[in-house]
Protein backbone atom coordinates (compact mmCIF):
# COMPACT_ATOMS: atom_id res chain seq x y z
CA UNK A 1 0.00 0.00 0.00
CA UNK A 2 1.31 3.44 -0.91
CA UNK A 3 2.36 5.59 2.05
CA UNK A 4 0.59 8.93 2.69
CA UNK A 5 2.65 12.10 2.19
CA UNK A 6 2.34 15.63 3.53
CA UNK A 7 -0.24 17.62 1.59
CA UNK A 8 2.21 20.50 1.02
CA UNK A 9 4.80 18.07 -0.42
CA UNK A 10 2.18 16.51 -2.70
CA UNK A 11 1.08 19.95 -3.95
CA UNK A 12 4.70 20.77 -4.77
CA UNK A 13 5.11 17.44 -6.61
CA UNK A 14 1.99 18.20 -8.65
CA UNK A 15 3.50 21.56 -9.67
CA UNK A 16 0.68 23.55 -8.05
CA UNK A 17 2.99 25.70 -5.93
CA UNK A 18 5.97 25.60 -3.59
CA UNK A 19 5.69 23.96 -0.15
CA UNK A 20 5.76 27.39 1.51
CA UNK A 21 2.90 28.59 -0.69
CA UNK A 22 1.03 25.34 -0.03
CA UNK A 23 1.20 25.91 3.74
CA UNK A 24 -0.13 29.46 3.28
CA UNK A 25 -3.03 28.24 1.14
CA UNK A 26 -3.87 25.40 3.53
CA UNK A 27 -4.06 27.85 6.44
CA UNK A 28 -6.37 30.11 4.41
CA UNK A 29 -8.70 27.21 3.59
CA UNK A 30 -7.95 27.36 -0.14
CA UNK A 31 -7.06 23.67 -0.57
CA UNK A 32 -9.43 20.74 -1.08
CA UNK A 33 -8.71 17.01 -1.02
CA UNK A 34 -11.38 14.96 -2.81
CA UNK A 35 -13.60 18.04 -2.61
CA UNK A 36 -13.21 18.56 1.16
CA UNK A 37 -11.42 21.65 2.52
CA UNK A 38 -8.24 20.79 4.44
CA UNK A 39 -6.96 23.63 6.64
CA UNK A 40 -4.68 21.80 9.11
CA UNK A 41 -0.93 22.12 8.48
CA UNK A 42 0.84 18.77 8.32
CA UNK A 43 -2.19 16.92 6.94
CA UNK A 44 -1.33 13.89 4.81
CA UNK A 45 -2.83 12.51 1.61
CA UNK A 46 -2.53 9.39 -0.52
CA UNK A 47 -1.17 9.77 -4.08
CA UNK A 48 -4.48 8.79 -5.70
CA UNK A 49 -6.48 11.49 -3.88
CA UNK A 50 -7.49 14.55 -5.92
CA UNK A 51 -6.00 17.86 -4.75
CA UNK A 52 -7.54 21.12 -5.96
CA UNK A 53 -7.10 24.78 -5.03
CA UNK A 54 -9.63 27.58 -4.82
CA UNK A 55 -9.75 30.38 -7.37
CA UNK A 56 -8.31 32.87 -4.85
CA UNK A 57 -5.06 30.88 -4.76
CA UNK A 58 -4.67 30.94 -8.54
CA UNK A 59 -5.47 34.68 -8.59
CA UNK A 60 -2.89 35.42 -5.91
CA UNK A 61 -0.30 33.31 -7.71
CA UNK A 62 -0.93 35.15 -11.00
CA UNK A 63 0.03 38.43 -9.30
CA UNK A 64 3.42 37.11 -8.19
CA UNK A 65 6.28 38.56 -10.18
CA UNK A 66 9.56 37.23 -11.53
CA UNK A 67 12.32 39.75 -12.14
CA UNK A 68 15.48 39.43 -14.24
CA UNK A 69 18.39 41.51 -12.95
CA UNK A 70 21.80 42.12 -14.49
CA UNK A 71 23.74 41.89 -11.23
CA UNK A 72 26.87 44.03 -10.97
CA UNK A 73 29.94 43.02 -8.99
CA UNK A 74 29.90 43.71 -5.25
CA UNK A 75 26.33 42.58 -4.48
CA UNK A 76 25.36 39.27 -2.88
CA UNK A 77 22.50 37.21 -4.27
CA UNK A 78 20.57 36.62 -1.06
CA UNK A 79 20.70 38.04 2.46
CA UNK A 80 23.09 40.89 3.26
CA UNK A 81 26.43 39.57 4.51
CA UNK A 82 29.82 40.99 5.57
CA UNK A 83 28.68 44.54 4.92
CA UNK A 84 27.67 43.81 1.32
CA UNK A 85 24.21 44.69 0.05
CA UNK A 86 21.77 42.11 -1.37
CA UNK A 87 20.99 42.39 -5.08
CA UNK A 88 17.29 43.01 -4.35
CA UNK A 89 18.12 46.60 -3.26
CA UNK A 90 18.72 47.34 -6.96
CA UNK A 91 15.07 46.66 -7.78
CA UNK A 92 13.13 49.94 -7.80
CA UNK A 93 11.18 52.14 -10.19
CA UNK A 94 14.26 54.11 -11.28
CA UNK A 95 16.42 51.10 -12.14
CA UNK A 96 13.81 49.36 -14.30
CA UNK A 97 15.07 48.96 -17.88
CA UNK A 98 13.43 51.53 -20.15
CA UNK A 99 12.99 48.85 -22.85
CA UNK A 100 11.07 46.42 -20.62
CA UNK A 101 8.28 45.17 -22.90
CA UNK A 102 5.86 44.02 -20.20
CA UNK A 103 2.87 46.16 -19.23
CA UNK A 104 3.23 45.37 -15.53
CA UNK A 105 3.55 48.33 -13.19
CA UNK A 106 6.09 48.32 -10.39
CA UNK A 107 4.82 48.41 -6.81
CA UNK A 108 6.92 48.12 -3.61
CA UNK A 109 4.76 45.16 -2.47
CA UNK A 110 6.42 43.15 -5.25
CA UNK A 111 9.59 43.20 -3.15
CA UNK A 112 7.89 41.14 -0.44
CA UNK A 113 9.01 37.50 -0.55
CA UNK A 114 11.13 38.25 -3.63
CA UNK A 115 13.91 35.67 -3.40
CA UNK A 116 16.84 34.67 -5.65
CA UNK A 117 16.24 31.45 -7.62
CA UNK A 118 19.89 30.43 -7.74
CA UNK A 119 22.97 32.24 -6.52
CA UNK A 120 25.55 34.36 -8.30
CA UNK A 121 28.75 35.03 -6.36
CA UNK A 122 29.60 38.52 -5.14
CA UNK A 123 32.45 38.78 -7.69
CA UNK A 124 30.35 37.42 -10.57
CA UNK A 125 27.99 39.40 -12.79
CA UNK A 126 25.07 38.79 -15.11
CA UNK A 127 21.64 37.23 -15.07
CA UNK A 128 20.05 36.78 -11.63
CA UNK A 129 16.45 35.65 -11.26
CA UNK A 130 14.42 37.04 -8.34
CA UNK A 131 10.93 35.59 -7.93
CA UNK A 132 7.85 35.48 -5.71
CA UNK A 133 6.66 32.36 -7.53
CA UNK A 134 7.56 29.13 -5.76
CA UNK A 135 6.99 27.09 -8.92
CA UNK A 136 9.75 28.98 -10.73
CA UNK A 137 12.12 28.70 -7.75
CA UNK A 138 11.54 24.92 -7.69
CA UNK A 139 12.07 24.69 -11.44
CA UNK A 140 15.41 26.50 -11.26
CA UNK A 141 16.93 25.28 -7.99
CA UNK A 142 15.04 22.09 -7.12
CA UNK A 143 17.08 18.91 -6.72
CA UNK A 144 15.72 17.50 -9.99
CA UNK A 145 16.10 20.74 -11.97
CA UNK A 146 16.97 20.14 -15.63
CA UNK A 147 17.43 23.84 -16.49
CA UNK A 148 20.92 24.59 -17.78
CA UNK A 149 22.83 27.81 -17.18
CA UNK A 150 25.37 29.43 -19.47
CA UNK A 151 28.38 31.54 -18.47
CA UNK A 152 31.15 33.47 -20.20
CA UNK A 153 34.36 33.03 -18.21
CA UNK A 154 37.53 35.02 -18.81
CA UNK A 155 40.54 32.99 -17.70
CA UNK A 156 44.32 33.08 -17.38
CA UNK A 157 46.41 29.90 -17.54
CA UNK A 158 48.81 29.75 -14.59
CA UNK A 159 51.06 26.97 -15.92
CA UNK A 160 53.60 26.99 -18.78
CA UNK A 161 52.19 26.85 -22.30
CA UNK A 162 48.50 26.47 -23.11
CA UNK A 163 45.68 24.50 -21.48
CA UNK A 164 46.05 20.89 -22.75
CA UNK A 165 43.13 19.42 -24.69
CA UNK A 166 42.97 16.66 -22.07
CA UNK A 167 42.23 19.23 -19.34
CA UNK A 168 39.52 20.86 -21.48
CA UNK A 169 37.94 17.39 -21.74
CA UNK A 170 38.15 17.07 -17.94
CA UNK A 171 36.27 20.36 -17.58
CA UNK A 172 33.54 18.87 -19.76
CA UNK A 173 33.39 15.63 -17.77
CA UNK A 174 35.73 13.95 -15.32
CA UNK A 175 36.23 16.31 -12.39
CA UNK A 176 35.33 15.39 -8.82
CA UNK A 177 34.13 18.01 -6.33
CA UNK A 178 33.29 17.51 -2.67
CA UNK A 179 33.85 13.77 -3.15
CA UNK A 180 31.32 13.42 -5.97
CA UNK A 181 31.72 13.38 -9.77
CA UNK A 182 30.35 16.52 -11.39
CA UNK A 183 27.56 16.19 -13.94
CA UNK A 184 28.70 16.45 -17.58
CA UNK A 185 29.12 20.09 -18.64
CA UNK A 186 29.72 21.76 -21.98
CA UNK A 187 32.89 23.85 -21.98
CA UNK A 188 34.31 25.36 -25.18
CA UNK A 189 36.72 28.16 -26.04
CA UNK A 190 34.86 31.36 -26.98
CA UNK A 191 38.12 33.11 -27.88
CA UNK A 192 41.76 32.82 -26.81
CA UNK A 193 41.15 33.91 -23.19
CA UNK A 194 37.45 33.18 -22.66
CA UNK A 195 35.54 29.95 -22.11
CA UNK A 196 31.80 29.34 -22.47
CA UNK A 197 30.46 27.06 -19.71
CA UNK A 198 27.04 25.37 -19.81
CA UNK A 199 26.12 23.64 -16.53
CA UNK A 200 23.14 21.70 -15.19
CA UNK A 201 24.15 22.07 -11.54
CA UNK A 202 25.28 24.91 -9.32
CA UNK A 203 27.63 24.02 -6.50
CA UNK A 204 29.07 26.94 -4.57
CA UNK A 205 31.76 28.69 -6.66
CA UNK A 206 31.70 25.67 -8.96
CA UNK A 207 33.18 27.22 -12.10
CA UNK A 208 36.03 28.91 -10.22
CA UNK A 209 36.85 25.64 -8.46
CA UNK A 210 36.67 23.67 -11.72
CA UNK A 211 39.06 26.10 -13.38
CA UNK A 212 41.45 25.99 -10.44
CA UNK A 213 41.68 22.19 -10.78
CA UNK A 214 43.18 22.52 -14.27
CA UNK A 215 45.41 25.55 -13.61
CA UNK A 216 43.09 28.29 -14.83
CA UNK A 217 42.57 31.50 -12.88
CA UNK A 218 39.16 33.14 -13.37
CA UNK A 219 39.49 36.84 -14.20
CA UNK A 220 35.79 37.48 -14.85
CA UNK A 221 32.56 35.49 -14.80
CA UNK A 222 29.23 36.46 -16.36
CA UNK A 223 25.99 34.45 -16.50
CA UNK A 224 24.29 35.07 -19.84
CA UNK A 225 21.45 32.53 -19.94
CA UNK A 226 19.23 30.41 -17.70
CA UNK A 227 17.31 27.80 -19.70
CA UNK A 228 15.36 29.60 -22.42
CA UNK A 229 15.83 33.06 -20.89
CA UNK A 230 18.79 35.20 -22.00
CA UNK A 231 20.41 38.25 -20.40
CA UNK A 232 20.43 39.93 -23.81
CA UNK A 233 20.87 43.72 -23.87
CA UNK A 234 19.76 44.28 -20.27
CA UNK A 235 22.19 46.92 -18.86
CA UNK A 236 24.27 46.27 -15.74
CA UNK A 237 22.41 47.20 -12.54
CA UNK A 238 19.02 47.31 -14.29
CA UNK A 239 16.12 44.86 -14.28
CA UNK A 240 12.99 43.84 -16.16
CA UNK A 241 10.02 41.53 -15.63
CA UNK A 242 9.94 38.04 -17.08
CA UNK A 243 7.68 38.26 -20.13
CA UNK A 244 4.57 36.05 -20.36
CA UNK A 245 5.99 34.39 -23.49
CA UNK A 246 9.35 33.51 -21.85
CA UNK A 247 9.94 30.07 -20.36
CA UNK A 248 12.98 28.81 -18.50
Amino acid sequence: MTEPVRLSKRMSELGLCSRREADEWIEKGWVRVDGVVVSVLGSKVLPHQKVTVERQASAEQAQRVTILLNKPMGYVSGQAEDGYKPAVVLVNEQSRWAEDQTEMRFHPRQLKSLVPAGRLDIDSVGLLVLTQDGRIAKQLIGEDSAVDKEYLVRVQYTRPGKLPESDLKRLNHGLIMDGKPLRPAKVVWQNEDQLRFTLREGKKRQIRRMCDMVGLKVIGLKRVRIGGVKLGELPTGQWRYLRPDEKF
